[in-house]
C-alpha cells in the first residue's frame, strides 16, 4: 500500500487553518488587554472574566459541534465555525461598551471552540495511522502561527493609539474568510460518510489517500467496529469510561499545567519586573517565535519518539521551569533574565504537551463515540481554561505575581504520575485499533 502523502497532507492542513483561528482569538488578547483594561476600567475580577469569556464561548462551541458533526458532517460544521468567527471579529473590533464586546467574544468562543474540536478529529478520520500523529500536530503548527502572526501586527499596531484594539480584533476576519473558502475544497471524512451508510463516497476519498487495497481495508475495519458499537454506542456506556476519564483527564491537565496564564498575560507577568508596555509586547512576539520552532520540532518526534515519551517529559520540564519563574518573579530579576526561562518553559510545552494532547485526544476513542467523546473533552478543556485565566488575576494580585507558578509546578507533577500511570502509546495503530488500546473487546 502507498499512501498519497501530498493529498493526506493538502487536506489536513486546509482543516488545520481553524487552528489559526483559535491561535488568533488565544493571542490577540494579550496585546489587546492593556488598552481594554485602561478603556473599560477592568479590575482583576473583570481582568480575569473578559479574558475568560472565550472559554465559555468554546464550551457552548464544543456541544453544538458535536451534535452538528454528527448529524451533517465535519465539513458543513467546520464552515459554520468559520463564518461565526467572521463576525465575531467584526462585531468586537465595533463594540462601544463592555456588554457588547464581551457579547461578541463569546460568540468567537463558540466559533474556536467548534473549530477546535472539528480540525483534529477530522485530520484523524483522513489520516493514514503511520502519518496521523504528524497530520493531528499541524493543527497546533497553525495555532501557534495564529499566536505567532498575531502578535507581530498587534505590536505592530501597539503605536496607533487607543484605537489600536479595534484594528486588533477586526483583523480577525481575514483569516476566517479565507478558511471558509478552503473548506469548499474539502471532501468529507470517509469514515463519517460510511457510518451514514454513503460507502461509495467514503471509497473515492479513502482511494485518493491511499490506494484500492487501503480504502477496502479501511472500509472493513470502520464497518466491523460500527457493528460492534452502534447497539450501545453511549458516551458514558461502562466500557468507554476509562477512555473518557484518560482523554478528559489530558484535556484538563494541558490548561491547569499553567502555560497559558504565560500566553494571556505576558504584559501583566513582565509588568510586575519592571518591564514598560514596548517590552511586554515584544516579549509576546519572543514567545510566539519559540512557540513556532518546537512546534515543528515536537510534528518530527511525535510518531518517532512516540506520544507518552513526550507527555512525560513535558510535564516534569514544566514544573522544574515553573519552579524558577516563581523565584525569579518573587526575586525581581531583570526582565531579560525572567524572559530567557519563560521561553524554556514555552519551549517545553510547544514540543511536548501542547501538540501531543490533540493528538491523543483525535485519536484514542472509538469510531461510535469519537465525535462525542471528543467533544466532552475539549469541552473539559476549555472549562479547564477558562478556571485557569479567570482566577490568575485574583491570585496574582493576593499572592503576588510569582505565587500562582508553585501551585502550576504541583499540579505539573500530578499530571506526570496520571501520565505515567494511566496513558497508553498509541503510535503507529490504525484508529479502529484503539478499542484493543483503551476499550478491549
Amino acid at each position: 500500500m502507498k499512501n498519497n502523502t501530498q493529498y493526506a497532507f493538502l487536506i489536513a492542513g486546509i482543516s488545520a487553518l481553524g487552528g489559526y483561528l483559535f491561535g488568533f482569538d488565544f493571542a490577540v488578547i494579550a496585546g489587546a488587554l492593556p488598552f481594554l483594561k485602561e478603556i473599560f476600567a477592568l479590575n482583576a475580577w473583570w481582568e480575569g472574566f473578559l479574558t475568560g469569556t472565550l472559554a465559555i464561548g468554546c464550551m457552548i462551541g464544543c456541544v453544538g459541534a458535536g451534535q452538528l458533526a454528527d448529524k451533517y458532517g465535519r465539513k458543513p460544521a467546520l464552515m459554520l465555525a468559520a463564518l461565526i468567527f467572521a463576525l465575531s471579529s467584526l462585531g468586537m473590533a465595533f463594540a462601544n461598551n463592555l456588554t457588547f464586546f464581551l457579547i461578541m467574544r463569546l460568540m468567537a468562543g463558540v466559533g474556536v471552540g467548534m473549530a477546535s474540536m472539528l480540525s483534529p478529529m477530522y485530520i484523524a478520520e483522513v489520516s493514514p495511522a503511520e502519518m496521523r500523529g504528524r497530520n493531528v500536530s499541524i493543527n497546533q503548527l497553525t495555532i501557534v502561527f495564529g499566536i505567532l502572526i498575531t502578535n507581530l501586527v498587534n505590536y505592530a499596531l501597539a503605536d496607533l493609539g487607543q484605537d489600536a484594539w479595534r484594528w486588533m480584533f477586526g483583523l480577525g476576519a481575514v483569516p476566517s474568510l479565507g478558511f471558509l473558502l478552503g473548506l469548499y475544497w474539502l471532501p468529507e471524512s470517509p469514515r463519517w460518510l460510511i457510518l451514514h451508510n454513503r460507502q461509495a463516497e467514503a471509497l473515492q476519498i479513502l482511494q485518493k489517500i491511499g490506494g484500492e487495497s487501503y480504502a477496502k481495508q479501511t472500509q472493513q475495519q470502520v464497518e466491523a467496529t460500527t457493528q460492534r458499537q452502534t447497539a450501545d454506542a453511549r458516551l458514558f456506556d461502562p466500557k468507554y469510561l476509562s477512555v473518557i476519564a484518560v482523554g478528559a483527564g489530558l484535556a484538563v491537565f494541558q490548561q491547569l499545567c499553567g502555560i497559558n496564564v504565560v500566553f494571556n498575560y505576558t504584559a501583566t507577568i513582565f509588568e510586575s519586573v519592571g518591564a514598560n508596555l514596548n517590552r511586554q509586547l515584544f516579549e509576546t512576539v519572543a514567545i510566539g517565535c519559540v512557540n513556532v520552532l518546537f512546534t515543528i520540532l515536537a510534528m518530527w518526534q511525535v510518531d518517532k519518539l512516540g506520544r507518552k515519551p513526550l507527555m512525560l517529559i513535558g510535564s516534569l520540564g514544566l514544573s522544574v521551569a515553573y519552579v524558577v519563574i516563581a523565584l525569579f518573579l518573587y526575586q525581581q530579576v531583570a526582565p531579560w533574565l525572567l524572559s530567557v526561562v519563560v521561553l524554556i518553559a514555552i519551549a517545553t510545552y510547544a514540543s511536548t504537551l501542547a501538540p501531543v494532547t490533540w493528538v491523543l485526544i483525535a485519536e484514542i476513542f472509538p469510531n461510535a463515540v469519537r465525535s462525542k467523546a471528543t467533544s466532552f473533552s475539549i469541552l473539559c478543556l476549555w472549562g479547564a481554561y477558562f478556571v485557569l485565566v479567570f482566577t490568575f488575576p485574583m491570585l496574582a494580585e493576593s499572592l503576588g505575581t510569582y505565587g500562582p507558578f508553585g501551585l502550576y509546578a504541583l499540579i505539573c507533577l500530578l499530571g506526570f504520575v496520571f501520565i505515567k500511570t494511566k496513558v497508553k502509546e498509541t503510535k503507529g495503530k490504525t484508529l479502529e485499533e484503539m478499542d484493543e488500546v483503551f476499550v478491549g473487546h
